[in-house]
């Protein structure tokens, strides 16, 4: 019978991740030659080959990616077995370290530890770190956080084995305008109505390309007249009356902070932008994890259900 050894094992798919031997030797806190070794006694255990030489580089072959699509299943079922057995031993309270973006963490997250904390048992201890998308998911893959919260649009997708994928929310877009503005008042505002008018969103990012496509949708190329990434600096912007903007409901506390902006819900085109949760694959039914998700998956209930 294979000789199946989980510490290679890491180790190659690190490599498949990472795309090289120093990579791979830096993440893992090995040396390079170390690496090699390793990776060469796990090709004899297994007695097929598992790299082959690509100019100055190495890359997987057919056996190695073979290999990999099983051991995702064993990965996964040894997070199983770990979130069951931290469970067993801590019970329900243990640690749960969460990635999230700005106005996630505002409107989801602390929400979801406040409802935590109002239950009669005693809940996980959760530990918030402000990450955005690409980050979360390289924070994920390490075991450096429990769960990452990021937009549907900059997600894995679903063939990616390493992680679980939960949608939270479908957060509405509403259109920011200066509280003088013409159309400020217009009954049914429609986002083809704004497509004159000089935008201001991001330069770059998931922010630019959702204001772009939903624009898009509506028939028209948003002119951007200004870019900024934070909703202070926006929603400032659109106060002085230098353009008009879309901003999520979820940044509440952004939005009724300025009185000269008003929010203009767009029911008519109904912009969204779609949030989701991420855990490693096989996490998601540890106790403490299971918890809260259930938090996060009933405050973004009751956000919807508020609007």
């Amino acid at each position: 019978m294979i000789e199946w050894d989980v510490k290679k094992l890491r180790i190659l798919r690190t490599l498949r991740d990472r795309g090289t031997v120093t990579a791979t030797a830096q993440a893992l806190l090995m040396t390079p030659s170390g690496v090699s070794q390793q990776l060469s006694a796990l090709s004899r255990q297994l007695g097929v080959p598992l790299l082959e030489a690509q100019g100055r580089r190495v890359r997987l072959t057919d056996a190695a990616h073979l290999v990999l699509r099983h051991a995702e299943a064993v990965f996964a079922q040894l997070e199983r077995a770990d979130a069951e057995l931290t469970g067993y031993l801590r019970g329900e309270a243990g640690e749960v370290r969460i990635a999230a973006f700005s106005t996630a963490v505002s409107a989801l997250v602390v929400p979801a530890v406040q409802r935590l904390r109002a239950e009669d048992r005693p809940g996980p201890d959760v530990r918030v770190r402000e990450a955005e998308a690409g980050q979360a998911y390289e924070l994920l893959a390490a075991g450096d956080v429990d769960l990452a919260l990021s937009l549907a649009a900059h997600a894995p997708t679903a063939r990616d084995p390493r992680f679980a994928v939960l949608p939270l929310l479908a957060d509405p877009l509403d259109a920011a305008l200066p509280a003088d503005h013409p159309l400020a008042a217009t009954p049914a505002l429609r986002l083809a109505d704004l497509s004159g008018e000089p935008w201001i969103f991001g330069g770059s990012g998931p922010w630019s390309q959702i204001t772009t496509a939903a624009c898009e949708a509506a028939g028209f190329v948003p002119e951007q007249a200004h870019s900024a990434s934070g909703w202070t600096a926006i929603l400032a912007m659109v106060e002085a009356g230098m353009g008009v903007a879309l901003v999520p409901r979820m940044a509440s506390a952004e939005r009724h902070s300025r009185g000269g902006v008003v929010m203009r819900a767009l029911d008519a085109d109904r912009p969204r932008r779609h949030v989701v949760a991420a855990v490693r694959q096989g996490a998601e039914r540890g106790p403490a994890v299971a918890r809260v998700l259930v938090a996060l998956t009933a405050t973004a209930d009751s956000f919807t259900s508020a609007e």
